[in-house]
């Protein structure tokens, strides 16, 4: 699979009518309308297209990434004075005036996050009593300390001997001897769960300690109960703490040769899932504790597996003037598809060459073989495609539903065969409530949620609006909408719709990226525009519009009801909204507002600015800001806009 960044800008097929028209518009001072804000927007993201047809935008999440890190090399003793140095450099410049570190822009501060970006600025040599040091200490101290960060985050500080072992929760790799039909087996985590689960069962077992070139006792404060994070299943956790410290006893003195038996099958386990990039799964949490698993496995720094894992990091490292920082994943299939759908709603024929090479690239990434989605569906010949460059075990049914109705737009000889396949494949992962989840079918054991060492994160991978709509609408595009699995995923979308009026987003922030999505993906379906769940969706839409025209929510959303709706106007939440009204047949002052808004917050080079966090990874924990989405989705928007006008 194509793993080159782009080293020149590509022919980018501008009409030369259009920029000089642009050109004129800025020269004189006037405001764009409507249809030159478009035409400005679409140059520039043909601008980004790279050689080989795709297109990548940042994927920027929290300094956690550049932290661990940090912490990874210094584990392998592979650590260097240069990069320590500008990973700190680009931690420092996202440090709170109080001395935190929030999670995504404009959020609270976040006690894990700041425990670990203090212990990679001791790293770089920051001392203890220097004012930036003193106030990210004293606000630990004051919220607990270490005791209270999440399990993660005292792993890291056990290996380098800042907390102990036998106060961590056991996860022991026997559970790899688990059947799959067994509660609490490695597959009835979600696929990024489970990836990392693997081998911290190893690293929790071997309980390595390298101390760190300090120590941080000013990380300590009295050490309180802990706060149970997670909800519901009363008596659950009673159970499971029992069950913990029993983990603990066997711990002491496991079965010689089950454990070992246990670590081996662990290690095979990982080497085999590891990508051709040298990644696993294209995410950062299994990358790192995967490496640290095989090397506590006897596998040397230059071992082919860990040279091709320290090796792909790089792919994922970013370095400008603001320092280095780490990627925790990348996006280049998701944001090829977007950008070819937006592209085709702002009017590009289906023979437009930006559209024809972007689908060369996309049907080169197909996912020909099978993966651990297998292990719920044995029987589904494989199809789709993942969200990365390199993640041929878990393809994804969100892209492939993109990119479906992506390649559906192009006139291209390949695109009808691999359509096919994937349609067939996606319409194979419905679970059996009739909704689709991102990356397995019927992958909702809720008792994986309730053990004490899952306090970060969602574990496991339900059916989801978001994922669902889109998985309707392309399955509608290709005329399906009469099949049962559609009806099916309707009644699911139906159902699932909040009181209010709203969707819940599992992958986007929050309510307005489920609205957004549910909506389209209804109508596409055959839901009528004056059905009463598409007009109570648009007067929530309606209701929760700014005073500026934008819409915006914040991703405190996901903790607190209060902010459900509400957040400052960013563009890809914007065009969100817009979708979902346009579909519902809405031309009046919202819409018109909404258009206006993004009309006048754009910028001169024809994309938008957009600090705040519309993606979501885990709810509740970790965010994204997808760099392309403040580009793609208004696009697609003021496409369909100009298109129904």
């Amino acid at each position: 699979m194509t793993t080159t960044e782009p080293t020149e800008k590509p022919p980018a097929g501008k009409a030369p009518k259009t920029k000089a028209k642009l050109r004129a518009v800025e020269a004189a001072g006037a405001a764009r309308t409507p249809a030159e804000t478009l035409a400005a927007a679409r140059e520039h993201l043909l601008a980004l297209q790279s050689p080989e047809g795709w297109w990548k935008g940042e994927l920027q999440t929290n300094v956690t990434m550049d932290a661990e890190d940090l912490l990874l090399r210094e584990f392998l003793g592979v650590r260097t004075a240069a990069d320590t140095r500008e990973a700190a450099r680009w931690i420092r410049s996202r440090q709170a005036a109080d001395g935190t570190w929030a999670n995504f822009h404009g959020g609270p501060s976040d006690l894990s996050t700041t425990v670990e970006a203090y212990v990679a600025l001791r790293l770089d040599g920051d001392a203890p009593d220097a004012p930036h040091m003193a106030r990210a200490s004293a606000y630990v101290r004051a919220h607990g300390g270490v005791a209270e960060t999440r399990v993660f985050t005292r792993f890291w500080l056990a290996m380098f001997g800042e907390w102990s072992w036998d106060d961590l929760p056991v996860l022991p790799p026997e559970m790899m001897f688990l059947p799959r039909w067994f509660p609490l087996n490695v597959y009835d985590f979600a696929c990024w769960a489970r990836q990392t689960i693997v081998p911290l069962t190893i690293v929790g077992s071997v309980r390595p300690v390298r101390p760190l070139p300090f120590d941080l006792p000013e990380l300590r404060a009295a050490r309180p109960a802990r706060r149970s994070r997670r909800r519901g299943l009363p008596g659950w956790d009673e159970a499971f703490h029992a069950l913990d410290r029993a983990l603990h006893v066997y711990e002491r003195r496991p079965v010689r040769g089950l454990r070992e038996a246990a670590l081996r099958r662990a290690g095979e386990w990982i080497v085999a899932r590891q990508e051709a990039d040298g990644c696993w799964g294209g995410i950062q949490p299994p990358w790192v504790y995967s490496l640290i698993a095989l090397h506590l496995l006897g596998y040397r720094n230059d071992h082919p597996v860990i040279k091709r894992g320290l090796d792909g990091l790089e792919r994922f490292t970013i370095r400008d003037e603001q320092g280095r920082r780490l990627e925790a994943c990348q996006s280049p299939v998701w944001d090829t598809v977007l950008a070819m759908n937006a592209l085709a709603d702002a009017g590009a024929p289906a023979d437009d060459p930006a559209l024809r090479r972007a689908a060369d690239w996309v049907l080169g990434e197909e996912i020909a073989g099978p993966g651990d989605w297998s292990v719920r569906r044995p029987n589904l010949p494989p199809g789709g495609w993942a969200f990365e460059f390199d993640n041929d075990v878990y393809p994804d049914t969100d892209d492939t539903a993109e990119a479906i109705l992506a390649l559906g737009r192009v006139d291209h000889p390949g695109a009808e065969p691999a359509i096919e396949r994937a349609v067939r494949w996606t319409a194979g992962m419905v679970s059996k409530d009739g909704g689709f989840a991102a990356f397995d079918a019927d992958n909702t054991r809720e008792l994986c949620r309730r053990l004490p060492f899952c306090d970060f994160g969602e574990v496991i991978d339900p059916p989801s609006a978001d994922v669902t709509a889109h998985v309707v609408e392309a399955l509608a595009g290709r005329g399906m909408a009469d099949s049962r699995t559609v009806k099916r995923a309707v009644v699911w979308l139906l159902r699932a719709q909040e009181d209010d009026g709203s969707w819940f987003g599992r992958w986007g922030a929050n309510h307005v990226y489920g609205t957004g999505a549910v909506v389209p993906a209804l109508i596409a379906a055959g839901v009528r525009p004056g059905g009463p769940a598409i007009r109570r969706a648009v007067r929530w839409l309606e209701r929760h519009q700014r005073a500026d025209g934008g819409w915006g929510e914040d991703l405190r959303s996901y903790d607190d009801p209060g902010w459900i709706g509400r957040g400052a106007s960013t563009p890809s939440q914007t065009a969100w909204a817009l979708l979902a009204l346009l579909a519902a047949g809405e031309r009046g002052p919202a819409v018109e507002r909404g258009v206006q808004w993004l009309v006048e917050h754009q910028r001169p080079d024809g994309t938008w600015d957009e600090d705040h966090f519309t993606g979501t990874g885990f709810p509740g924990d970790f965010y994204i800001n997808y760099h392309l989405y403040r580009l793609v989705f208004p696009i697609s928007a003021l496409g369909r806009y100009l298109r129904e006008t």
